[in-house]
């Protein structure tokens, strides 16, 4: 696959069309077994490769493999920024200070020291690689955190951390390749253009494109209205614009697809929700999609470097974060068990092959060795963390299963935690008291005429983290339910098949709500309504 030949294309989209096929039939297996979905699609990548049918050989110098990398790096960049919550930031500054500063940082440090020592590179060499595999993996991590068991002060802090250690990291991997690319001739005048790309072209550009888009949006949506679902893709033209309008000044586009998400992170909530809901997924299938180019034959690389060095390494790698977080975190206000979780859960990925591929890609001496090694350690990590995340899933389901669950009382207004005796319409029929006339929604009058009836309602708040941390705004007495598994925690949670769930978010169309609710009624909640 050296060109973009009318074959290779032909076999480019049928694997895009495979990997979407098999991560949408099996996503739900995957969930529930707590099986890591980057090691399916390593396997897959494996079974295409050069030691399975043959189909697919992927070098370093293959085009596909650039273009595909590079999205990428745009995409996890832009999601790790617009994933933010700039509330949630300012009030964890100091645990957002801690894992990126002491944390993050001091672990890159570290694990750049024992590569210099163990594996004799050179200080640059060793920073690139250091910088590298303390970056975690978005794709992994994500897994976690849509645990809904997570506690609340781990998840803040690992979502912290995810989201703010690329952009930390990615300088130090373009000052390293700087120092390594032009050697004895390097003088003050490259490193103020680095700093003048780094610092001021590439942030630049994305914040002006991500203020452009957002006050565009914004214009249109009230003008004219804009459906939710191209919001999303509006999102994913952002950032490739960003990238675009960057290099054209020969700014960093990276650092400007950061940037943009940023902007519109802190500006425009609903734009982000709509990114999250539709374009994360978009996002998710092209990272899966660059699993599967790495396992067909490169990640593969890293067991053929395979010694007493280098697996020293790879094990050293693993056990600094836990000293370094553990270290950092002592003297903040969560146990010991928190700690233990955000100390271990630090998995390597997606992102630390990205960020090594940029001196491979730009010719940078020594870039295939860095390869080689980052590959040893991620697949480590993906054997040691995604056990732990599959063990940590089983030990859930099991201690879910040795208790039940407490009946959920049903909340009528002004008297939220009592429970109501009073006779309910049979499914998908209404009181004459209580007209709905919506299959699938109800506006706020019928909502008050069904509390005026005596019927058990249970108002659902479905609103994103994002968007229900940023308001303020919180209904007595609603229960709080996942966008992204409501029938789980409606089944967790014991919901009574026979209430009213009168699911609202904080979107105009409620778009959000009515898919919640469109999918509690197909999972036994016949009753379920998006609140209008």
């Amino acid at each position: 696959m050296e060109g973009f030949s009318p074959e290779v294309f032909t076999a480019t989209l049928a694997l895009i069309g495979c990997v979407i096929v098999i991560a949408a039939l099996f996503s739900g297996l995957i969930e529930r077994s707590g099986m890591p979905q980057v090691a399916v699609f390593l396997a897959m990548g494996a079974m295409l490769g050069p030691m399975g049918l043959g189909l697919l050989d992927i070098r370093l110098d293959s085009p596909i493999l650039r273009t595909v990398a590079t999205l990428s790096l745009v995409l996890v960049l832009f999601t790790d920024a617009v994933s933010l919550s700039m509330a949630e930031v300012r009030r964890h500054g100091l645990l957002a200070f801690l894992v990126l500063g002491p944390g993050t940082l001091l672990s890159a440090v570290l694990i750049a020291l024992a590569a210099w020592w163990l594996l004799d590179l050179t200080p640059a060499g060793a920073a690139i690689l250091g910088a590298a595999l303390a970056s975690t993996d978005p794709v992994l991590l994500r897994g976690l955190l849509r645990g809904h068991d997570l506690p609340q002060a781990v998840r803040q802090a690992l979502r912290l951390e995810s989201g703010l250690n690329d952009v930390v990291l990615l300088p130090v991997v373009l000052a390293a390749m700087l120092i390594l690319s032009q050697g004895s001739s390097l003088n003050i005048s490259h490193w103020t253009q680095l700093g003048i790309d780094l610092f001021l072209l590439g942030p630049s550009a994305g914040v002006a494109v991500g203020l452009l888009s957002v006050a565009s949006l914004d214009l249109v949506r009230r003008r004219i209205g804009v459906r939710r679902d191209y919001e999303s893709l509006y999102s994913l033209g952002v950032v490739f614009a960003a990238y675009a309008a960057a290099e054209a000044v020969h700014g960093s586009g990276f650092l400007a697809a950061f940037t943009a998400g940023l902007t519109i992170a802190a500006l425009d909530v609903e734009l982000c929700d709509c990114f999250l809901e539709y374009g994360e997924t978009t996002a998710e299938m092209a990272l899966l999609f660059t699993f599967v180019l790495f396992g067909s034959s490169l990640i593969w690389q890293g067991l053929t470097i395979i010694n007493g060095h280098t697996l020293l390494f790879a094990v050293i790698v693993l056990l600094i974060r836990p000293v370094v977080f553990l270290a950092s975190l002592a003297g903040t206000s969560l146990d010991y068990h928190g700690r233990l979780l955000i100390a271990w859960f630090g998995p390597r990925g997606l992102s630390s092959l990205l960020l090594v591929l940029l001196p491979v890609f730009a010719g940078v001496p020594g870039g295939a060795q860095l390869f080689s090694l980052c590959c040893l350690v991620v697949l480590l990590s993906i054997v040691l963390h995604g056990g732990s995340l599959m063990l940590l899933n089983h030990r859930a389901i099991a201690a879910k299963a040795g208790h039940a669950e407490p009946p959920y009382s049903t909340l009528t207004a002004g008297s939220p935690a009592e429970t109501q005796t009073n006779s309910l319409p049979s499914p998908g029929q209404t009181s004459s008291a209580a007209p709905i006339n919506s299959p699938d929604k109800m506006t706020v009058a019928e909502l008050r005429q069904l509390q005026q009836a005596g019927a058990p309602i249970i108002p659902l708040d479905v609103r994103t983290d994002r968007s229900y941390a940023s308001s303020g705004l919180v209904l007595q007495g609603a229960q709080r339910l996942s966008p992204d598994n409501p029938v789980k925690e409606a089944t967790q949670l014991n919901l009574p098949r026979d209430a009213w769930l009168a699911a609202f978010c904080a979107c105009p169309n409620e778009e959000t709500s009515g898919r919640v609710a469109q999918e509690l009624r197909h999972a036994g909640w016949p009753q379920a309504r998006a609140l209008v």
